[in-house]
Parts: structure tokens; C-alpha cells; sequence
């Protein structure tokens, strides 16, 4: 998300760094390409205009015209409003109410409510501690509650079984009174949704509201549909009290016009964000302050932290620490678990979009780097191996080859390639391994002391 709109505003402020001092004339040309690069990533033009009246304002200001350092003063007023823009700080969910709280999830048809249903329900039961009951109310779609079924089965949390020939209003009540019974902590309330805005839809959103008195009613909708995203959502705020908004699908939004207009528009904050299709780890929580700081290619170290915390193995890193301590080399089995590991992580383009400076490498690099595909030919060159020959990479000659490209369904030049790169990584690795502070502390600290102190290798 923002690719587009981080490329542009990073040249913007390249252009500006290198200015002796600021005028109104190079501030006014700065912001005539930021209000372009917010047009061109469909940001709604009230929204933009706002934006920058209240930019020029503050950069206009002896603070900015006379600091030694302007375009950094500058840049930081860009991040502080884009930040006030998204709502200052991250909205949590209030499940302060008494036991079950209930959570009502309202959108339009493919927007993604029930797996964010799913993902929701996991993220309360992993991250919150809650027992959570799911519930489907959409008796127009059978297969959206069998959907909802499968999921509940695979992510380990109950559904309430219904059935198509009832009625809404009386499966969310029998709903809730199964979760009352079961000192359920949430119930999460999955509702029908139509391909477009009709008042039946909404007055069955609202029936249900009635019924079941929740704590959160979120609106989800998906941020690709752009402009279309923002008019809906202003449509169902006006209809229903809203709590909050889940923004879907957004690492498929190069734009991001619509994360940047919601809560300007409905004046309700942005609580997550659905990426990707995977029920586990898919939702995010959304913290303006990150995202500012992703968008104008600062990345955003805090969320990749906690993202390697929650995924990076501690024992298996400091295993590998003492590995290349006592000086025993990286293998192809320890490359094919940094690769599983990455992928948990959700790929590349997930670590990327945090990774400061990002943005300024060009599209064709940023492109092949974010290419999950060619991590999962890699891990399938590495399995058509024996174990033999992932420990000890230098007994695979070229009748082994062959017969590694056959099996993993590539060919001799890719299997060279890998081997090539595998070779170069080991030179790299044990030159890291040497001494204080090389890579060999790096994978044996405890990944909360870098929250702390920072990396080894600042």
C-alpha cells in the first residue's frame, strides 16, 4: 500500500533537501507535488485541500524559514499532519462491556467481512486472550456461512451452526445467548451484504444492531475500490453508529487513497488492516504514527520488531548463533528455514514496506525483491534434495543437478543460480560470524533487547 504516493513524495523531498533555505516559492512548488502525488493515489480532493491549507500554514512559519536544517523541518510537518490526518494514535477495540461483548461486522458483498470475521476472531483469541464465538447472519449466501464454518474449524474458534431458512435477527439473538451460556468473552457477528448500497440491507444492518446491542459495529471495506471505498463508507455512517473501520486488502492498494480519506470523511478511525487472503497473521492493528512513517519511506522498525518477535523462533536463532560461533557453516537446511520464516512473516513485500528507504529503489528492483513466487522455487530446488546434500552443497555435480531441476519441477540454470548465490551467502556469513558484533549476536540476543539498544550493526 502507498507504493505509488511513497516514490513520489520521496522525490519531492529529495528535491527539497537540497534547497540552502526555504521560500514561499519552493514551498509552494513542494506542495503542489504533494497535493498531485495525493490526487494520483485517490485521495478525496476535500481531504487534500485540507491537508495542504493546513501544511502551508505551519511550513510558512518562522520555525520552518529559519531552522538550519528546513527540509527536514518540512518533512517533519508533512508527518505530523499526515498523522493527524489518520487519527493521531491506534484506536483499540473496547471490549470493556459485560461478557459476551458483542462485535458487528457491516460492508458491502466481497469486501471481505467473513474471513475478516476469521482473522478478527484469532487475533482477539492470540493477542487478547478472549474465548470468542462467531456467528454468520447472512442466510441470503449458504456458502458464506459454510465459509465461516471452514474457517472456525481451521483457526481452532467455535461457530454458532445456522441454517439458510432463518432469520437474521433470530440467529444473532440465539447467537448471543449461546455465548452468555458458554461465558464466551466476544461475540464477533458476521452480517449479509449486498453489491451495492439498498435500504433492505440496511434495515436488516440495523435490526441486528438493535438485537444484539454491539459494543463495536466496524465497517469493513476493501481499500482497493478507491473512491468508491470512502462514498460507502459515508453511506453505512450516516445509517449506523459506527465505530470504526477495517480496511481490506490493502497490500493489493498501491494507492492507499482511501486509508488517507476515511477517517477524514466519517470521522471514525481506522482499526485494522486485512492483508492478504491468509486467515493467520492477515490483520494488523492500524497506528497512523507507523504508517506516516511508511508512506513517506521512513519504514517503520517498531511493527517489524513486533513482527519478528512474534515469528522468529528465539531457541532456533540462538541455535544458529552457536552454530557459527564454533564455527560449523550455514547449511542449505538452515537457508531453507529463513526462507519458511519469511514467509511467515508474510514475504518480503511485508518486511519491505517497513524497511526505511524502500521506496526509493527502482520499481523493477522493489518488484523482483517482493516476488514470493521465486522464494517458493527456491524452497522447492532445496526440497528435491536428499539431506545429504543440504548439509554438504559441494557434492551436488551435474548429474545431481539434473536431477534436482527435474524433481523441483525447474531447471539445471535455476539450481546453479541458487547454489551460486547459497555459496556467496556462506562467504558473507562467516566473515559476519567472526568477532564481537557480527551476525552470530545478532541471531542470540533476545529480540526484545532490540527494541532497546537497537541492532548490532547501527
Amino acid at each position: 500500500m502507498f507504493d505509488n504516493l511513497t516514490q513520489k513524495l520521496t522525490q519531492t523531498f529529495k528535491n527539497l533537501r537540497g534547497q540552502g533555505r526555504l521560500s514561499e516559492e519552493n514551498i509552494s512548488e513542494a506542495l503542489r507535488e504533494v497535493r498531485l502525488a495525493l490526487l494520483e493515489a485517490d485521495v478525496a480532493l476535500p481531504v487534500v485541500k485540507d491537508f495542504i491549507g493546513r501544511v502551508k500554514t505551519k511550513a510558512m512559519g518562522e520555525e520552518v524559514t529559519r531552522s538550519l536544517t528546513p527540509g527536514q523541518v518540512f518533512i517533519k510537518i508533512v508527518h505530523d499532519e499526515l498523522v493527524h490526518l489518520m487519527g493521531d494514535h491506534n484506536d483499540r477495540l473496547d471490549l470493556s462491556a459485560r461478557p459476551p461483548a458483542v462485535i458487528l461486522l457491516a460492508g458491502l458483498q466481497g469486501s471481505g467481512k467473513t474471513t475478516t470475521s476469521a482473522k478478527l476472531a484469532l487475533w482477539l483469541q492470540e493477542k487478547e486472550k478472549k474465548r470468542v464465538l462467531l456467528v454468520s447472519t447472512d442466510v441470503y449466501r449458504p456458502a458464506a456461512m459454510e465459509q465461516l464454518a471452514h474457517l472456525g474449524r481451521d483457526i481452532g474458534v467455535d461457530v454458532y451452526p445456522t441454517r439458510a431458512n432463518e432469520q437474521p435477527v433470530d440467529i444473532a439473538r440465539r447467537a448471543l445467548e449461546e455465548a452468555r451460556r458458554r461465558n464466551d468473552d466476544v461475540l464477533i457477528v458476521d452480517t449479509a451484504g449486498r453489491l451495492h448500497i439498498d435500504s433492505e440491507m440496511m434495515a436488516e444492518a440495523q435490526d441486528l444492531a438493535r438485537a444484539v446491542n454491539p459494543v463495536e459495529l466496524l465497517f469493513v471495506v476493501d481499500a482497493m475500490t478507491g473512491q468508491d471505498a470512502v462514498n460507502t463508507a459515508k453511506a453505512f455512517d450516516a445509517a449506523l453508529p459506527l465505530t470504526g473501520v477495517i480496511l481490506t486488502k490493502t497490500d493489493g492498494d498501491a494507492r492507499g487513497g482511501a486509508a488517507l480519506s476515511v477517517r477524514a470523511v466519517t470521522g471514525k478511525p481506522i482499526k485494522f488492516l486485512g492483508v492478504g487472503e491468509k486467515v493467520r497473521k492477515g490483520l494488523e492493528p492500524f497506528h497512523p504514527e507507523r504508517m506516516a512513517s511508511r508512506i513517506l519511506g521512513m519504514g517503520d522498525i517498531v511493527s517489524l520488531v513486533e513482527q519478528v518477535q512474534q515469528e522468529v523462533d528465539e531457541d532456533q536463532a540462538r541455535r544458529m548463533a552457536d552454530k557459527l560461533r564454533k564455527g560449523k557453516g550455514f547449511d542449505l537446511e538452515d537457508f531453507r528455514e529463513q526462507l519458511r520464516q519469511l514467509d511467515r512473516m508474510g514475504g518480503m513485500a511485508s518486511l519491505m514496506d517497513k524497511l526505511p528507504g524502500m521506496g526509493e529503489l527502482p520499481a523493477e528492483v522493489q518488484g523482483q525483491l517482493q516476488d514470493n513466487k521465486q522464494f517458493r522455487r527456491l524452497e522447492a530446488i532445496i526440497n528435491s534434495m536428499t539431506a545429504e546434500e543440504r548439509r554438504h552443497p559441494d557434492i551436488i555435480k551435474a548429474s545431481r543437478r539434473r536431477r534436482i531441476a527435474l524433481g523441483s519441477g525447474t531447471n539445471v540454470p535455476e539450481v546453479n543460480r541458487l547454489l551460486k548465490q547459497f555459496e556467496q551467502m556462506q562467504k558473507m556469513l562467516r566473515k559476519m560470524g567472526k568477532g564481537k558484533g557480527g551476525l552470530s549476536r545478532l541471531l542470540g540476543m533476545n529480540p526484545k533487547a532490540m527494541m532497546k539498544g537497537g541492532l548490532p550493526f547501527r
